[in-house]
């Protein structure tokens, strides 16, 4: 198995007597890989959660992940927010909780 952890994870681990196995990602293509792979599995965790506060953790998580998805890409984060107010002012947001119903 291999899968992106946080720069402290293996420190964490070792300070807890257990061995880690790691390697450094050179490939950009790869570490983009497991970017979006590691996006998924934070999403995944959230939508699992079932308290408010680990909730809140797991959407840290996911902010956590794409900063870092912005910062390889070179995405600058203000003009990601500036779509997303773009988007909200003429698709709107979703506090009004509707609901499309295909059939």
């Amino acid at each position: 198995m291999q899968k992106l952890v946080r720069d402290k994870i293996p420190n964490i681990i070792e300070s807890q007597g257990q061995k880690s196995n790691t390697t450094i990602v050179e490939n950009d293509l790869e570490y983009y890989n497991f970017l979006k792979t590691k996006l998924n599995e934070e999403v995944l965790e959230f939508q699992q959660s079932t308290d408010s506060i680990n909730e809140k953790e797991e959407l840290a998580d996911i902010l956590e992940v794409i900063d870092a998805i912005c910062d390889f890409k070179k995405i600058d984060k203000e003009e990601l927010q500036k779509i997303k107010l773009k988007k909200l002012n003429e698709r709107g947001g979703f506090k009004n909780r509707i609901v499309l119903i295909k059939d």
